[in-house]
């Protein structure tokens, strides 16, 4: 198979069409279709010469993950299950803006990404990595959700919009091909705001595809998403923590923490042997003083595990600690796992003994939790029930 476009740089794009003799404002064509009008065929590619089309097609693929299955909550959040080239499936989470929720607008919408098929971390209480690591996603794959996503709310508006003039696209997918010279159609809008990569697999594990990707997602000539707009969660891989330190764009960083001791964290999230909270809390500090940005932790409270009040003062300590503001978030129960959700008055409970310590914390009001909303189990689900029909003897004629 041929490499997939959206994998390449900028500079590498512009090299090709350097070699190719193509004039340099070709390159912003053809990115605009890649990122702005989220392009799924090089034929939509309207104002772009067909022999360029055609030298683009020998030489790349272009593909968007296909939409599977959606499960759409009373309260509008959308878990989506992609399926990759290869067959692998993904999940991704669009979001509508709430005060809990890192801050957006009410207008927002923030989207959760993937990193891996399935997690080769193995956090006690997660759906993701139950049946193990499969593989890294390319850039393109962690760009194609957002663009994948963007396509689906385009075609699947809330109301029936205004009749409007035809795209570019529209058009030559109906069978009359714009003329070359003519302007492409104005991009549409972009309906993701925010992203957060806690999705899928663990992000600082796929270091090396996820920061290209990201940078495509926030460069001018890509999709616009400001840096400050995304976040990168992270379990606790400490040197992955000190590159994003050093890198010069300000995504910002979230740490998947769970426990604020050793003890604690231990029990359910292996990556604490490797890197203990000593050692990840000194990598946060070196985020902090060279980014000079809040870190969020993301304490998922779980009955009977860490949700106990002794686990208030070493989490407002950690907290004060690293600058950080504290995410409580109730949990989601996954088939198959033995965890439980606290009741409301557990969490209400542990997150006013934070607010007394002066921490800054929110307990988010769970979205989603009707739609499968914990990482991997629309994946998992939807992989059992294939495996059921394929072993299902087909009756005899």
């Amino acid at each position: 198979m041929l490499p997939d476009i959206r994998s390449q740089t900028r500079e590498t794009l512009a090299a090709q069409f350097n070699a190719w003799g193509q004039p340099s404002y070709r390159l912003d064509q053809l990115l605009g279709w890649l990122y702005a009008r989220r392009a799924a065929s090089w034929d939509a590619m309207s104002n772009l010469p067909k022999a360029l089309r055609e030298q683009l097609a020998a030489t790349w693929s272009l593909h968007l993950p296909e939409l599977v299955v959606k499960q759409g909550s009373r309260d509008t959040t959308q878990k989506l299950l992609w399926r990759l080239a290869d067959g692998a499936l993904i999940e991704s989470v669009l979001i509508p803006a709430n005060p809990a929720l890192y801050g957006e607008d009410s207008d927002r919408h923030t989207l959760c990404i993937s990193t891996q098929v399935g997690c080769a971390y193995g956090c006690r209480f997660c759906a993701s990595g139950l049946e193990g690591w499969k593989r890294n996603l390319t850039i393109s794959e962690i760009v194609g959700q957002i663009l994948a996503v963007e396509r689906w709310a385009a075609a699947n508006p809330p109301e029936s919009p205004a009749p409007a003039t035809p795209s570019a696209e529209a058009a030559v997918e109906g069978g009359s091909p714009a003329p070359a010279a003519k302007p492409a159609a104005p991009a549409p809008s972009r309906i993701v705001n925010n992203i957060v990569v806690m999705g899928m697999g663990e992000p600082m594990a796929n270091f090396d595809n996820l920061m290209p990707a990201l940078r495509a997602l926030n460069a001018a000539w890509g999709c616009g998403i400001g840096a400050r707009k995304i976040t990168i969660s992270t379990s606790g891989l400490a040197p992955r923590i000190r590159d994003l330190a050093r890198d010069p764009l300000q995504f910002r960083l979230a740490i998947s923490l769970h426990g604020a001791t050793d003890a604690v964290r231990g029990q359910i999230m292996p990556v604490n042997r490797k890197y203990p909270l000593a050692e990840l809390t000194a990598a946060c500090e070196d985020y902090v003083r060279h980014k000079g940005k809040m870190i969020t932790l993301e304490y998922i409270l779980i009955a009977g595990v860490n949700d106990g009040l002794d686990q208030v003062m070493p989490l407002a300590d950690l907290a004060h600690r690293l600058h950080a503001k504290v995410n409580l978030i109730p949990y989601n129960k996954v088939d198959g796992l033995p965890w439980e959700r606290p009741t409301d008055d557990v969490c209400e409970t542990f997150a006013d003994q934070l607010d007394q310590q002066e921490v800054v914390v929110t307990l988010r009001r769970e979205k989603g939790h009707d739609i499968d909303a914990a990482c991997g189990q629309l994946r998992l689900k939807t992989e059992k029930k294939s495996e059921e029909t394929a072993s299902t003897p087909t009756p005899a004629a």
